[in-house]
């Protein structure tokens, strides 16, 4: 097996729509831990797996980030995807943190990136943000033989990155597996209706905009209904006769 360079990777993604936009995601891996809480906040944008680029998240880069946290921790992901191995090392390294594990989509959750974002107790898809899940993809050179068994690996692979899927998804194994085999993107609604995602992320500002409208709305019909109250008690009552109608 031959390690992919950025371009190849990106290659192998059957929806090349997003392809220049990912292509423009940089590393980031920051940690930051809040004494208040106890808690600590991780973020992780980029590619996954050090064995590939420089620009790069990897497994071990998460493991000695977590030998001296405790307690809970919130990652804010934004990736591409990467190296496979590598987000199921860290797929499962979150999964032995003996803390509540929070994971807010930033942006993108690609390939080996959804497989990290299983690890989440409580997984948030921001607004506007994405899943996709897809096949595998490795570069041989080699003898029909060698062709052959790379095959296999990738088929064990899949099965246990489906596995990984079925701990969250409430769709059958097949339907995952067709999925997988088809490149499928996940609006942030949709990762929440096939149970990958707990919530999607409200937008507090508009909330709170919202909000005041309301209030505001809520205060000018009390004075209006006041003003029409006071009016009525003012006004003499008409005399009604069975020549006089009168509609409201």
């Amino acid at each position: 097996m031959r390690k992919f360079t950025k371009q190849n990777y990106f290659k192998t993604f059957k929806n090349q729509a997003y392809v220049e936009q990912l292509q423009k995601v940089e590393r980031k891996f920051e940690t930051f831990h809040n004494e208040a809480t106890n808690s600590t906040e991780i973020t992780i944008y980029g590619i996954i797996g050090d064995s590939w680029w420089d620009d790069s998240v990897s497994a071990s880069d998460i493991d000695n980030a977590l030998k001296n946290i405790g307690g809970d921790i919130i990652i804010n992901l934004n990736s591409p995807g990467g190296d496979a191995f590598d987000g199921i090392a860290i797929y499962n390294r979150l999964k032995k943190h003996d803390g509540k594990v929070t994971i807010n989509v930033d942006g993108w959750a690609c390939s080996a990136a959804s497989v990290i974002a299983m690890a989440a107790d409580e997984l948030i898809m921001g607004l506007g943000s994405m899943i996709m899940i897809h096949e595998a993809s490795s570069i041989v050179w080699g003898t029909k033989t060698d062709m052959k068994k790379e095959a296999d690996v990738l088929d064990q692979l899949e099965e246990g990155i489906i596995d990984i899927y079925m701990t969250k998804a409430n769709l059958s194994r097949e339907e995952i597996r067709t999925m997988v085999d088809a490149e499928t993107w996940f609006s942030a609604q949709k990762a929440v209706d096939i149970g990958f995602a707990t919530a999607i992320t409200a937008n507090e500002d508009n909330d709170n905009e919202i909000t005041q409208l309301r209030s505001q709305l809520a205060s000018m019909q009390s004075e209006l209904q006041q003003l029409k109250n006071q009016s009525q008690k003012e006004e003499p009552k008409p005399v009604v006769t069975a020549e006089r109608r009168f509609f409201f």
